[in-house]
């Protein structure tokens, strides 16, 4: 019972906060691009810190070479502006490219919970060795709740967004599940390695931002290049 009732919190504190960034997000994309690129900027800089600090136990502080350590923290600082660029890029400037980001930023948000959901309900054989909190049936999880935002924004006719229920939809909300997860592993990798439950403490229920936006940040330079190879 005790154990129910910590993991009923702990959702709790994910549910609460992702409504919360969600709604902060939501707020930034739409308000103005300045002050898109303003908040995600800070937004990064926060998620460099920490990347940094992460990594600082095994690569300089363990390691003593300072080499190593420059160099993990140059491709972090290299691949967040990646980011940053193609977040500013997919974002665009008309109504049709916002409801776009939008709609990944959802399927991102879903595939997180799905996999928390089904991960703790369900439990059973783990994914990986590189995550002992990642289980096959969180996976399965995520990948079916990333399909959810097709069917919510295909059934509402009241924003002027549609996301049909298509093939070529569902296995993008497939791919973009999958790279979420990838993301959340390669970040617990070097979590792992520097021994670190979390990359910070500034999120309720999530950690650091870091852990937050973990998946997103492969996420969205992936449908960027997708859609500019028009594959979708």
């Amino acid at each position: 019972k005790i154990r129910k009732y910590l993991m009923a919190v702990e959702l709790g504190k994910r549910i609460i906060t992702s409504i919360i960034l969600f709604l902060i997000a939501i707020f930034c994309i739409l308000i103005h691009k300045f002050v898109f690129v303003l908040i995600l900027i800070v937004t990064l800089f926060v998620c460099f810190n920490e990347w940094r600090d992460i990594n600082y136990k095994y690569f300089k502080k363990k390691q003593h070479n300072n080499w190593k350590y420059f160099f993990v923290q140059f491709v972090g600082l290299v691949y967040l502006f990646i980011f940053l660029s193609t977040s500013i890029a997919l974002r665009g400037n008309n109504s049709e490219s916002i409801a776009f980001f939008i709609i990944i930023l959802c399927i991102c948000i879903f595939s997180d919970i799905g996999g928390y959901v089904f991960g703790k309900v369900i439990g059973g054989k783990k994914l990986t060795k590189i995550s002992p909190n990642k289980t096959i049936s969180g996976s399965l999880g995520s990948f079916i709740f990333s399909i959810l935002p097709v069917l919510l924004f295909n059934l509402q006719n009241y924003t002027g967004v549609s996301f049909e229920v298509l093939p070529i939809n569902i296995a993008l909300c497939l791919i973009v599940s999958l790279v979420c997860q990838l993301g959340d592993l390669l970040i617990s990798y070097f979590k792992r390695l520097n021994k670190v439950k979390d990359t910070g403490t500034i999120l309720p229920g999530h950690g650091g931002l870091l852990d937050r936006i973990d998946g997103l940040i492969f996420a969205i330079p992936t449908v960027y290049i997708l859609k500019i190879t028009q594959i979708f």
